[in-house]
């Protein structure tokens, strides 16, 4: 059964570096799975990246417990001798959950923050991370010294000082607001958006004219 914990974080289908999941990019999400996009109370995405998903099992436990409400519906149905129901594409959940006022300072969220490129060259490949101020040098692994960086650029800099090198960040490492994470996360779109789900994930999208 699924507990009050699961009702309020959602599994997701695709969490970077899980296997299954190629680089910091989302796995494939499967339309056969038929995934539930989980809402907030206030219906936001209680995640943009990864995409917070509930597999249809989890959803409907969910269901079951009262812990949600159904907000959209596939074709889809199930059956038991007791019941029929069609499988929830869109969920929210019936008790708001405050988001975190920062973001963890995780390597993910070092990426994200940086739109998973090099912030020297701008290539998209084999990222790591690079202390602007090298810890030899007495720079901290904190958010406004860390950024991403490809591991050919970080060789090259390796314990020297960005004036060394000639090698700046492109953009100045700062701590993100949640809401630049989520901002920076809707520029990444798995690969798979069920048509029940675009009213919520975009919703502070500007209409066209």
């Amino acid at each position: 059964m699924i507990g009050l914990h699961m009702a309020v974080t959602p599994a997701v289908l695709c969490e970077p570096n899980r296997k299954g999941c190629a680089g910091v990019h989302h796995a494939t999400i499967s339309p056969e799975a038929c995934p539930a996009l989980v809402l907030n109370a206030d219906y936001r995405p209680l995640s943009y990246y990864p995409l917070s998903l509930w597999s249809w099992q989890d959803a409907i436990k969910a269901v079951f417990l009262e812990r949600v409400n159904i907000v959209s519906e596939y074709e889809r149905v199930v059956r038991s001798p007791s019941f029929e129901l069609r499988l929830p594409s869109v969920v929210s959940l019936k008790t708001y959950v405050k988001p975190a006022r920062a973001p963890a300072f995780t390597r993910f969220n070092v990426f994200l923050r940086d739109r998973f490129s090099c912030q020297y060259c701008g290539d998209r490949d084999d990222l790591t991370f690079d202390h602007v101020v090298p810890r030899s040098k007495g720079g901290q692994t904190t958010w406004d010294n860390v950024v991403a960086a490809c591991s050919p650029c970080n060789l090259i800099k390796g314990g020297h000082l960005p004036k060394e090198t000639g090698m700046w960040p492109a953009r100045r490492p700062t701590r993100p607001t949640v809401a630049q994470l989520h901002a920076n996360g809707r520029l990444f779109p798995p690969n798979y958006l069920h048509e029940s789900w675009q009213d919520y994930l975009y919703w502070d999208t500007e209409l066209d004219p």
